[in-house]
């Protein structure tokens, strides 16, 4: 009896980004993708989020590669974390393992992890698994779709894609092989679900260049552009606008600074000679001949556009000789970043130029009618849609029964949830453990629940520290206790509240001593017990309270 096939995702179902999915069959598994997630409001503190791997590593020995689709940082951001529990080899195209491999390099682990840099139309053998590399267009160079061959039949894991009739460069997406494998037979398909909710096609790239085009040409100001990093084709058509129009190019941040240096390297981003300089010698050309491509398109705080619009970086002083292009749309989430950065642009005169609707940016996924195409070509027996919210994926099954999949073959699954297929059914079959790991600074996974909830509190509502001194022997109080507030209230403004809660403070002492109660920690409790009441029920607020007590 045929074993059945396991797809276990570990994220990116009913949230953007942090994907990463388990394919299993019997003593195989290979992982695809392995991505950061970007953190909540309410998370306070941390930098990026990352998929728990708690199942990945009980299972360590039964791994046989992990396969990455593209470079970015949803599908490879979790990878330098993730690599220090699992020792497993990191299949990629050229591009990506590039990008990957600076990210090891930095967390010193590029020495220790087996990477392996597969062409496009390759189909590597891991396993009783055979992954083939599908060309697919996205917004970064080298993007690839997984045709999964298994014992049981092929699955396609799309990854993010697009369908791009003019791209820049790598040619449009490979649909020949997707429509072969979709007459050999598709036993399942999981597909991108980003733009599901988008009628209609996706623009291509190349209209982003047109306009690129229009905004230098005349132009007597120096141009300053920012767009995603990873963006290499967009980049790549910035500098031919510049070269065009007999401008010079400087590059500043360091993530566009990376991505530059392995995109020419690597003969994926030709630059014309003369065209680049340094930051520091651009200075000395005017600047109505000059263009800066700058990180910072998603409002980041330490990226260089913000740094320019806050007077913080070294060497670009925005003024009203400046016309800033904002090459992209911002990320669900970081609206608010974004808007403050186009103010505060504004204020320092420039001439801001950042209407989703003038043609500056693309998305790279796929719209309605590209994922109706996905399906028409591909024709899988199965459907579970990937990459996305909740209502996204629920929208792209609904697309898939309009499209002829059998509503019972269609699955809307969720993240440790155990999908079990077999060449007639699919369903789900239990769960294993999943959810989220915060990255802190160099922390990874020790800042918990029970911390953001402390977060979430100081933030909020602000804190209060009780100093105690208290006689070793008897237990009874020495001094009035000594009250600090953090985030709370003004001390010098709220004297009388203060009074206040020194008075709560010695009461509750007193009533410890009259009962006999001489256990530090009971103290403790009932203090910040009456505290905490007298607090809400005066001030209808509940600030951290820390009782501390100084034994003499």
């Amino acid at each position: 009896m045929a074993q059945k096939l396991k797809i276990i995702p570990l994220g990116g179902l009913g949230e953007i980004g942090k994907n990463l999915t388990v394919y299993e069959y019997g003593k195989d598994i290979i992982m695809v993708d392995c991505g950061m997630g970007f953190p909540d409001e309410d998370m306070y503190g941390i930098d990026s989020v990352i998929p728990d791997v708690s199942y990945l590593k009980e299972n360590e020995s039964r791994i046989r590669g992990l396969f990455v689709t593209h470079g970015h940082e949803d599908h490879i951001g979790a990878i330098p974390y993730i690599m220090r529990e699992l020792k497993v080899p990191i299949y990629a195209t050229k591009l990506t393992a590039a990008l990957i491999g600076i990210k090891l390099e930095e967390h010193k682990l590029d020495k220790k992890v087996k990477m392996i840099t597969v062409s496009q139309g390759e189909t590597v053998k891991a396993g009783c698994f055979g992954v083939e590399f599908v060309h697919i267009n996205h917004s970064i160079a080298d993007a690839v779709s997984f045709a999964i061959h298994t014992p049981i039949g092929t699955v396609i894991h799309t990854g993010d894609f697009k369908i791009d009739v003019t791209p820049i460069s790598g040619g449009m997406a490979d649909i020949a092989r997707l429509g072969q494998l979709g007459n050999e037979g598709v036993l399942a398909l999981l597909p991108d679900s980003t733009n599901v909710e988008k009628p209609g096609h996706s623009e291509s790239e190349s209209k982003v260049g047109a306009r690129f085009d229009e905004l230098f040409k005349d132009c007597d100001k120096r141009i300053i552009v920012t767009t995603f990093a990873s963006n290499v084709h967009r980049i790549q058509q910035i500098i031919n606008a510049a070269a065009k129009h007999k401008r010079k190019v400087g590059i500043t941040g360091r993530s566009m600074e990376n991505i530059m240096k392995v995109s020419m390297e690597l003969g994926y981003m030709k630059v014309p000679e003369g065209v680049l300089m340094s930051m520091d010698k651009i200075k000395s050309v005017p600047k109505n001949k000059t263009v800066i491509i700058t990180t910072g398109s998603q409002g980041e705080e330490m990226s260089a556009l913000y740094r320019m619009a806050f007077s913080g970086h070294k060497q670009v002083e925005i003024d009203a000789g400046d016309r800033v292009i904002i090459s992209a749309s911002a990320i669900p989430g970081n609206e608010v970043y974004v808007s403050k950065v186009i103010d505060e642009l504004f204020r320092k005169g420039a001439e801001v130029i950042y209407s989703r609707g003038d043609s500056l940016h693309v998305s790279g996924h796929a719209c309605q009618e590209e994922l109706k195409m996905m399906l028409a070509l591909t024709k899988p027996k199965f459907f579970i849609p990937l990459h996305g919210e909740t209502r996204m994926l629920c929208k792209h099954a609904e697309l898939a029964k309009t499209m002829g999949v059998a509503p019972k073959n269609v699955l809307v699954s969720g993240i440790g949830h155990v999908i079990e297929l077999s060449q007639k059914t699919i369903r789900e079959n239990g769960n294993v453990p999943s959810g989220k790991v915060f990255v802190d600074g160099a922390g990874v996974g020790d800042v918990g629940s029970v911390v953001l909830r402390d977060r979430k509190l100081l933030a909020d509502e602000g804190m209060i520290v009780v100093i105690m001194t208290m006689s070793a022997e008897d237990g009874s109080i020495i001094s009035t206790p000594e009250i600090i507030t953090r985030g709370f209230v003004y001390v010098k403004e709220a004297e009388h509240i203060m009074d206040e809660l020194s008075r709560v403070v010695m009461e509750s002492v007193y009533a410890c001593e009259s009962q006999h109660i001489t256990d530090w920690a009971t103290i403790k409790g009932k203090v910040k017990g009456n505290l905490s009441g007298y607090l809400y029920k005066t001030t209808r607020r509940s600030p951290m309270i820390l009782p501390v007590i100084i034994e003499v």
